[in-house]
């Protein structure tokens, strides 16, 4: 109830949501126990030499609004499973979710001051967070601008950094897929959290032998879905969190409907307030168009036809954003030419639901550094010492 009240979101993703967090805190809690370090056969005569993975000390955890409670726990529960205490500063629009886990901590029986929760201003916030020593680890989810910025700013006390940033996943449509699967993985991967999430699909490219039915079938699919007040049960599309994404949504709309695409929507939730994006596909877009070199991060869809399979992949990796990726098609040895190709920290062939405690979650290029998530996850709130005993002969 507190996420949906305080994000938007509909009622049922936000248990998701709690569940998917949960999910990272247990999951942590058991991957803790297996920080192992390492023997390294010895070099040195009657030397011994391992390495052990040792705690990095104060981790400061900066998130999004989004997922205002897993985006906490998949980088507390790491931060904690590897013994850091952990400050959490959550995004301006959705402090209540970091407050009840916070009280959920304390409940809980964490010590006093392992988890910490600041609120208030993002800007007066980050600068001690950045600036003090004793805080030497930072991780991040955000836009790719804001990064930059806390990447510069950690790097006066050389903080260890990991950074999830912005996405413009690639959605690719082969002529040789099920139809009806690749419209489902679309609606999957382009709607869910109305279309604010960073692994959203951002341009659904189709290859031109199926294009028209895709965008018949994908026009079809999109009509069903509710605009509505996330408490409402048969909401699907909830207010988009912030007015600024809202209104950006509304200018690719714009700016596509003038260069030339084809704007397809019913216009649904026009009555209500400002904050609501009605579900709206976006067919023939081309590169020129904002959408196509943007991140829309709301219920928008660009279709974009192509012809062959080298054509898309150039396409696809022509942005500086390498998150996610999808691929459809029946094709194994094209599934893995593309697995290989495709530049993204994370691709999903023939699904759209890949993330979860045990993956390592992060992106390439400007999409950020290191990854949330697995072993890797856990990495990045830890040291690697190395030690030789030497002498050990006499």
């Amino acid at each position: 109830m507190l996420v949906t009240s305080e994000q938007g979101k509909p009622l049922a993703e936000a248990r998701q949501e709690i569940a998917y967090g949960a999910g990272f805190l247990d999951w942590f809690a058991a991957e803790g126990e297996r920080a192992y370090g390492d023997t390294i056969p010895s070099h040195k005569l009657g030397s011994l030499l391992h390495v052990r993975m040792q705690p990095v000390g104060v981790a400061a955890a900066i998130t999004p609004w989004n997922f205002p409670v897993a985006m906490i726990t998949r980088k507390a529960g790491a931060a904690l499973a590897a013994g850091c205490p952990t400050i959490v500063k959550p995004a301006p629009e959705t402090p209540l979710s970091a407050l009840a886990l916070a009280r959920l901590a304390e409940q809980a029986g964490l010590p006093r001051g392992v988890f910490q929760v600041l609120v208030g201003n993002p800007i007066e916030l980050s600068k001690p967070l950045l600036s003090d020593a004793r805080i030497r680890a930072l991780s991040f989810t955000g836009s790719t601008e804001v990064g930059r910025l806390l990447l510069e700013g950690a790097a006066e006390s050389v903080k260890k950094v990991s950074l999830e940033l912005g996405g413009h996943a690639p959605f690719l449509v082969f002529d040789d897929v099920d139809l009806e699967k690749a419209v489902k993985g679309a609606m999957a991967a382009k709607f869910a959290t109305s279309g604010q999430d960073c692994l959203a699909a951002n341009r659904i490219y189709v290859q031109r032998n199926i294009y028209s039915a895709f965008v018949e079938a994908f026009a079809t699919a999109i009509a069903q879905l509710k605009v509505g007040h996330g408490l409402e049960p048969t909401t699907d599309i909830g207010p988009m969190t912030k007015l600024s994404v809202a209104e950006k949504c509304r200018s690719q709309i714009d700016d596509a409907g003038k260069k030339g695409a084809r704007v397809v929507s019913r216009q649904q939730g026009a009555s209500l307030n400002l904050n609501f994006v009605p579900p709206t596909l976006l067919c023939d877009v081309t590169e020129n168009m904002l959408i196509a070199s943007e991140e829309t991060f709301g219920p928008v869809a660009a279709v974009l036809p192509f012809d062959s399979e080298e054509e898309v992949i150039a396409r696809a990796n022509a942005s500086e954003m390498g998150l996610a990726g999808y691929v459809y098609t029946n094709n194994l040895r094209r599934a893995m030419r593309l697995s290989e190709r495709m530049e993204c920290g994370m691709l999903g062939i023939n699904t759209a639901s890949f993330t979860g405690p045990p993956i390592p979650f992060g992106g390439w290029k400007q999409s950020g550094v290191g990854r949330e998530g697995s072993r890797h996850g856990l990495a990045e709130f830890m040291e690697l010492k190395y030690v030789c005993f030497g002498d050990l002969a006499g």
